[in-house]
Parts: structure tokens; C-alpha cells; sequence
């Protein structure tokens, strides 16, 4: 008799495993529960990413403004007041893929005005580029203090830091 059962039982054991295809419902739903968790803890770190990345290329559309500043230093010991002076053209003749325009104020510092192409958390605010200079010793080049950065020791920043965006959107050279 035990024969009998245990031939019963294998072909029970055969019949399962035969109509076993796939997956169960709970198995599925358990799957997309941990996707989503995963895209949510994803998405906001890819966003900064993207955000810094379109930060630094602003920077890059501002290399010649700073170009223009320091020449402007080099030859009359002053920082610019405005973009005539450091021999721009107007601010909103200065537009970039992120870059609206870009404004050189009192004390040569250079206002990023963000839109166009940008991220969403970055359009309409503002970044500053303020140089830092030696104060008695003019033909010291000039050091520039991006957003939240810290000030060179020995150095006195010039401007005013109009840098609204978010300090976690900014890249790490300056925030502190």
C-alpha cells in the first residue's frame, strides 16, 4: 500500500509542478512596490545631476564676461560697473541654451539670469560670479567666488551675491 501512495503522490508532485507557469499576482505586485521605491529615490538625484550639469555650462557662457572684467582691472585698477564698461554687449543679447542673459554689476560681479532650455527648479533665479581681489597689490589676477563659495584668505570679494538657486543644485566648488 505504501507503494501505491507514494506513486499517487509523485504524480500529484508531477501535476503541480506542470501547472505552475508564470508568476502570481503577488509575486508582480511585488516587483513594481520595489521599482517605485527605487525610481523614487532615483529621479530627484538624477534631477540635481542634470540641474549642476546645465549650471557649469552656464559657467563656461560666462568665461568671456570674466575675461572682459579682468581686462577691465588690468588697465584701470577698478572693477566695471555695468557691461559697456567691461565691453560687453547688453545683458539680453547674452543668451544661451540656460542663460536668459548675463548682467555685469557694481563692483564687476556677473549675474547669470536662468530660463530657456533650463530645468524647471532653475528657471527665472540667478547666479553670481564675484571676483575676489587683492586689495593693495591690483596686479594679483583675480579670483572668482561662484555662488555660496568661500572667499580666498587674503582676498576681498567684490559685489553683492545675488545666487538664488538651491544649494544642493549648485556644484560643489560653490556651495561652501
Amino acid at each position: 500500500m505504501s507503494r501505491i501512495l507514494i506513486v499517487k503522490n509523485s504524480k500529484m508532485v508531477g501535476k503541480m509542478i506542470g501547472s505552475r507557469q508564470g508568476f502570481t499576482l503577488i509575486e508582480l505586485m511585488i516587483v513594481i512596490a520595489i521599482m517605485g521605491i527605487l525610481s523614487t529615490i532615483a529621479i530627484p538625484s538624477y534631477q540635481d545631476r542634470v540641474i549642476r550639469t546645465q549650471l557649469e555650462e552656464a559657467f563656461n557662457m560666462a568665461e568671456f564676461a570674466q575675461k572682459g572684467v579682468e581686462e577691465y582691472y588690468k588697465e584701470t585698477q577698478q572693477l566695471p560697473m555695468d557691461n559697456v564698461a567691461a565691453g560687453l554687449p547688453p545683458a539680453e543679447k547674452i543668451v544661451g541654451n540656460y542663460v536668459t542673459g548675463l548682467t555685469v554689476g557694481q563692483g564687476g560681479v556677473i549675474n547669470i539670469s536662468l530660463g530657456n532650455r533650463a530645468n524647471k527648479n532653475i528657471v527665472g533665479k540667478t547666479v553670481s560670479l564675484r571676483p575676489a581681489v587683492v586689495e593693495d597689490a591690483p596686479t594679483v589676477p583675480i579670483a572668482w567666488v561662484v555662488g555660496r563659495a568661500s572667499v580666498p584668505e587674503g582676498m576681498t570679494v567684490q559685489g553683492e551675491n545675488k545666487t538664488d538657486v538651491l544649494l544642493r543644485h549648485l556644484p560643489m566648488s560653490c556651495r561652501y
